[in-house]
């Protein structure tokens, strides 16, 4: 089976599966956003979602977060974990928002990534969800299961970044972002499935019979 065969068999089943990706993490515009996806390192988007309306109450625009104390972020945010690099990523991001960019959150990926505990994958998802511009956000599990389903030979994300937008039209990118990472908590499990049981595993490689042994990032 071609690449591009798996591809379209990935693309049917979530499309069919997941026909409305609504955005897992809680927020209310892109500021707030992008607090929750840098949050969201390293933590489940459930446990971003218990912390940050508390920490929204207090300050949900770049000027308020700004004036907080990085120890009071950090008490509030430390059950996300990575607590004392996270507080001081948007305490100073905030800052940074509020002398340089009056307050709004850039819409490029140039100055995105500039800001303090912003990566790629971070300004992916802003980018995606938050501007609505075509965007693949690559994480280690969609690096995992884009090995699984063949799609890439995981030789690392950005590697596995291109070879998904390669694969996919732009227009989808967005929407396949989330429906991977759906697909993959419920069907296709880091410690289960082993690219044998869920059904996109099963539809594209019919013959496998040993558990998939993934690269790591």
């Amino acid at each position: 089976m071609k690449k591009s065969e798996r591809a379209e068999i990935v693309r049917t089943i979530l499309d069919k599966t997941y026909p409305e990706t609504p955005i897992p993490l809680n927020h209310k515009d892109i500021f707030t956003l992008l607090i929750a996806v840098l949050l969201s390192a390293q933590c489940t988007d459930e446990r971003v979602n218990q912390v940050t309306p508390k920490l929204f109450k207090l300050a949900s625009t770049p000027e308020k977060m700004s004036k907080l104390s990085q120890e009071k972020i950090y008490k509030i945010i430390k059950p996300c974990g990575l607590g004392p690099k996270k507080s001081k990523a948007i305490k100073s991001l905030s800052l940074i928002l509020v002398k340089k960019y009056n307050s709004i959150v850039p819409d490029n990926f140039e100055d995105l990534e500039k800001l303090p505990g912003v990566g790629h994958k971070t300004a992916s998802v802003v980018m995606s969800q938050g501007f609505r511009v075509p965007a693949f956000a690559v994480d280690t599990h969609i690096h995992r299961l884009a090995q699984r389903w063949g799609l890439t030979n995981g030789k690392n994300v950005k590697k596995t970044e291109a070879d998904l937008k390669k694969l996919f039209d732009a227009s989808t990118w967005n929407k396949l972002h989330l429906q991977i990472i759906f697909w993959g908590r419920e069907f296709c499990q880091a410690k289960a499935c082993y690219g044998l049981e869920c059904n996109i595993c099963a539809s594209c490689y019919p013959k496998r019979i040993k558990p998939f042994a993934h690269k790591k990032p």
